[in-house]
């Protein structure tokens, strides 16, 4: 089921410093919510790296970045602080919120299946509507990828 072109699911989650975040209160500017496996993990440190040294590019075109991942606000905190993340990592502890948006799926490892995120992002409209779905997040690339999609939207 793709959530491309309709509202994207609202919802209210904690920060890494316990702050409470709720897509309503960006409507009116441009939101991109990443989905990432886990905190301290090579390829989330990287694109969470890139999100915080373009950061000012992006909110130069009115987008705003949220990092979500089932970790804890600890962990979140942790993770911000050692890599000097400036923008929210919002935990979502009972995947509530990955499961409406649809990134809780089975993957694959050494032949072993399990349950786990897939890294994908969203980007939300000033109104409220997902326009963009990144299926195929690399993680050393993904902020160019948004960057010039927000180009080509405004």
């Amino acid at each position: 089921m793709s959530l491309l072109h309709t509202k994207a699911p609202d919802f209210t989650l904690p920060d890494q410093i316990g702050t409470a975040h709720s897509l309503a209160q960006y409507r009116g500017m441009y939101v991109l919510i990443y989905f990432y496996p886990k905190d301290n993990t090579p390829g989330c440190t990287i694109e969470a790296c890139n999100f915080r040294d373009r950061l000012n590019e992006l909110k130069e075109k009115n987008v705003h970045v949220l990092g979500i991942s089932a970790d804890d606000e600890q962990s979140h905190k942790k993770f911000a602080e050692k890599f000097k993340l400036n923008f929210p990592l919002l935990a979502d502890t009972d995947k509530h919120v990955i499961e409406a948006y649809g990134v809780w799926k089975e993957k694959s490892m050494f032949g072993k299946k399990y349950m786990g995120i897939n890294r994908e992002s969203f980007l939300i409209d000033p109104k409220g509507k997902i326009v963009k779905h990144y299926t195929e997040v690399k993680p050393d690339t993904h902020v160019e990828e948004v960057l010039k999609d927000i180009e080509e939207l405004s």
